[in-house]
Parts: structure tokens; sequence; C-alpha cells
């Protein structure tokens, strides 16, 4: 076994291999399978993604071409292009997003988090975004983008105190980024910091009923009166820092709750 294959199978020791047969077993994974199971599977793409594989059959060459470690790898006695494909296609995509978040809860446990902002608030501070990945239109038609274009969204939650992800989802792209608002599981104290594609004020609402709290970029035209003002030392890069409330009756109708307004020059 030469030295890139010994540190593939040290990484795959710290995959906890029990908590990934509870997944499969919940979503029924293995049911029918004689040889190529959900685990050979997983690790077939595991070894994939470490090594940069750029296509499946880029995948399938690299792996045939280690054949006598297949067992050793993990990858089961024999796999082939078709096989990987009808896997990918068909299994429950569910038992390696359930799998991937169990990773991520031990992995916040593990790390050292940002002192810094631990030393700001005792509560997790998340960040809200997404990232368009193109694809080819014709091998991803139900990634809907444009008319002669595919491509996926990716939403990331990010932890900024452990700078784990602690929410992903890939949508098409097509998919506005406010409707992951309403797939997040909000944590009472907790911060989140989003751009100005998040401002719905009937979802920023939801954020402050759970007793969290928001941080956004306001739109140019948001209608607004001043309540009071603090002070503030201009040579930091702030120029105000207000109390406001809402004045248009759209928003108002849905956050009519007094709110913080900062400006910065880079704003």
């Amino acid at each position: 076994m030469n030295s890139g294959q010994y540190v593939f199978a040290q990484a795959v020791l710290l995959l906890p291999s029990r908590v990934f047969d509870r997944c499969v077993k919940v979503f029924n994974g293995n049911k029918g399978v004689r040889h190529f199971t959900c685990w050979h599977q997983f690790m077939c793409m595991v070894f994939g993604q470490l090594s940069n594989r750029e296509s499946l059959r880029d995948l399938i060459v690299c792996i045939n071409a280690h054949k006598p470690k297949h067992y050793h790898l993990g990858l089961g006695k024999h796999v082939s292009r078709s096989t990987l494909a009808d896997a990918n296609e068909r299994r429950d995509y569910r038992i390696y997003e359930t799998f991937a978040y169990e990773l991520i809860s031990q992995a916040q446990q593990l790390v050292v988090k940002d002192q810094e902002l631990a030393s700001i608030t005792a509560g997790n501070v998340y960040a809200l975004d997404s990232t368009i990945i193109d694809l080819c239109l014709n091998s991803f038609w139900w990634a809907t983008f444009r008319k002669a274009k595919a491509a996926v969204k990716v939403h990331t939650l990010l932890d900024l105190k452990t700078s784990i992800p602690a929410f992903v989802q890939i949508t098409p792209a097509s998919v506005h980024d406010l409707h992951e608002l309403d797939r997040i599981n909000l944590e009472p104290g907790g911060f989140y910091i989003m751009d100005r594609g998040y401002i719905d004020f009937k979802r920023l609402d939801k954020i402050d009923r759970h007793d969290a709290f928001f941080v956004i970029r306001s739109r140019d035209k948001l209608g607004f009166k001043r309540i009071s003002s603090k002070s503030v030392i201009k040579s930091s890069g702030v120029l105000c820092d207000q109390i406001i409330e809402l004045t248009n009756f759209y928003p108002k109708s849905f956050y009519s709750k007094k709110l913080l307004q900062q400006k910065a020059k880079n704003d």
C-alpha cells in the first residue's frame, strides 16, 4: 500500500461506521443489495473527492488502477461505472445527508471556537449565503437556471465561531435565497448575518420571535424614521448609529418593532 492509499485508509478510520450503519438502517439503504453496499458507495465518492476526480468515468479509471487494494480501501470487490451511477441515482440521499450532519455535530464539539467572537456574545454567530455552480444543461436538465444554462445553488449556514457549516442545502439555481430561511432551525440567542437578498420582514420577524437576532444589509430605498441616535467615532468608519422604525406600509405590517441601524463608509 503506497503513502496515498495509507493516508486514505487512515482518514476512513476516523469516520464513525456505526453511526453510518444506523443512518443506512433508518432509510433501508442496503435493502436488496448483494455486494455494492452504501458504505462501498460512500467510500468511492470520498475517494473521488480526496483524489480530485473530475467525472464518474475518471473516478472509475482511478479506482480500477488500485484494484488489488479494493478490500483494504473499503471499496468492495469490484466497482463499475454503471454500478456506481445506479447507486448514486437510486439510493436515498438522506442517508448521506443525515450522516453529514452527525459528523458536523461531532466536529463542532471538538473544534476550538473563535475566542474573539466568544468574548463578544455567548450565542452562536452564523453567516448565511449562497453560491451558484454552473452545470451542463444536457446532463442536468432539472437544474433550472436560464434558458440555455443549468446550475445549482449551494446555500450554506456557516458557524463563524468554529468555521464549520451548520446547514448546507443544494437546490436548482432558480430557487430564491429567501426560502432557505424557512428550512433553518433557528437557535435562541443566535446571531444570523445575511446580505440584502434575504430581506423579507415576515421571515425576519420569525427570527425575532425565536429569541434570535439578525444582522442584514438594508436596501437603498428602505422607508424608515429615526427614533434616536448614539454618538460614534467616525474615524472608526462608522458614520451613524441609530434606532429606527419602518414607515413603509408593507414591511411595517410584518415587522413593527424598532431596529438598530449603523452606516459605514464602505456601505
